[in-house]
């Protein structure tokens, strides 16, 4: 499965480098293209590889969505039991695919691809790349070198349960991590563009860090809200108490007037903000509770059943 996004230069050779592998290792393929509103020529190609080929599908949004919207669309439609994914650029090298392949034959359920050798600038793609794997990695606890490498494979059954908005297609692994998927991560070579402009670019760093901060919740979380705000709200109102028996104290021993002190606001207003948090605790476990028992969402993810029959 591949998004592209005005890839007119690197379509026909990118099917030409796919069918060259899928022939030569006999496997049986569907190649699934996302055509995420370009405005040059990629529409009019993949329309072409789609009339002389029964193996390519396409799939033509109305307008840019982005790239995660055309990996959820990837998953949403594709039909076979391992999904690969890759960018439509021709960095990522198509012969890397049987390398993904044989680790998901040996039980892993998503296999992850490491740009060792990366073929970009360093200043603003590599460094901050490495900065956010590392940022990334500590905060989901699922320790890969590359998130943002698109080369992957998947089974279909993670994919099936994965629904993804933001910019949240670079946390897959994380999230595939939240519902037990066994992880690897391998070495796969990287290549330099050839025809067109990269799509990315620093600005995404805040989108990505607060994707980051909505994955860490649902990770955590999202079964159990209540946890993580009743703590702040208890933490709150705890501190706000304690400064109203400090200012009680100083009032009845000292005779220090309260007035205008600053100290007895800010104890109020802690006070305060703590009910408030749990009470957002409370009303986020009512919806939590709704949103699984309204649609049967499960809380859990069987791998497998063994059982007498």
């Amino acid at each position: 499965m591949i998004p592209l996004y005005n890839e007119e230069g690197n379509v026909a050779e990118l099917y030409r480098e796919l069918k060259e592998v899928l022939n030569r290792e006999k496997f049986s393929h569907e190649i699934l293209l996302v055509n995420d509103g370009s405005s040059d020529r990629t529409t009019q190609l993949i329309s072409d590889l789609h009339g002389n080929d029964p193996c390519v599908t396409v799939i033509n949004f109305r307008r840019n969505f982005g790239q995660t919207a055309a990996m959820s669309a990837g998953f949403d439609y594709a039909q076979g039991k391992v999904i690969i994914t890759m960018d439509g650029d021709l960095q990522n090298d198509p012969a890397d695919i049987p390398l993904l392949l044989a680790k998901i034959a040996e039980g892993y359920d998503v296999v992850t691809g490491w740009r060792f050798a990366r073929k970009d600038p360093f200043l603003n793609r590599k460094l901050p790349s490495m900065i956010a794997n590392k940022v990334i990695s500590t905060i989901t606890g699922v320790h890969l070198h590359d998130y943002g490498c698109t080369l992957k494979a998947f089974k279909l059954k993670i994919t099936q349960n994965i629904k993804l908005y933001g910019e949240m297609h670079r946390f897959i692994p994380a999230i595939a991590s939240g519902m037990g998927a066994a992880i690897a991560e391998v070495k796969v070579n990287h290549r330099a563009r050839k025809y067109g402009t990269s799509k990315y670019g620093i600005s995404r760093t805040v989108r990505v860090i607060l994707d980051l901060v909505t994955v860490k919740f649902l990770l955590s979380y999202a079964n159990r809200p209540l946890h993580v705000f009743g703590l702040i709200g208890m933490i709150s109102s705890s501190t706000g108490a304690f400064l109203l028996v400090l200012l009680a104290i100083q009032r009845q021993l000292y005779r220090i007037p309260m007035g205008d002190r600053p100290m007895l606001m800010m104890a109020v207003l802690l006070i305060f903000i703590g009910v408030q948090f749990v009470t957002i605790g409370l009303i986020s476990e009512i919806q939590v509770r709704t949103y699984h028992e309204s649609q049967n969402k499960p809380i859990y993810y069987v791998k497998n059943i063994l059982q007498r029959t």
